[in-house]
């Protein structure tokens, strides 16, 4: 039986995420993934793909919003206060 080489190339790799080859590209430029450089042709090891593997695939999630701004322009808090112009409107009311 014939052993799997230990490195392979950019487009074997994107083979194996199910990505582009130039999403591989994107990855080794952006220091995500590493390989070596021989000539003009990436190779990356197989145990540094698997680390890529590993991780989630696409964007992650947006973090919920702390506040909430209202159609008044006020400004909720996570507590329940009100901030901004409901405050500014009570300040002003006072004489």
């Amino acid at each position: 039986m014939m052993e799997k080489p230990e490195n392979i190339t950019t487009n074997e790799a994107a083979s194996v995420l199910g990505v582009t080859r130039q999403r591989v590209l994107q990855l080794i430029q952006d220091g995500r993934l590493k390989a070596e450089k021989f000539g003009n042709v990436y190779m990356i090891r197989r145990g540094d793909l698997a680390h890529i593997e590993s991780l989630p695939m696409g964007r992650p999630p947006k973090s919920l919003p702390t506040t909430q701004k209202t159609a008044t322009g006020q400004i909720r808090t996570s507590n329940g206060g009100a901030t901004g112009a409901a405050k500014a409107t009570k300040k002003s009311g006072k004489k």
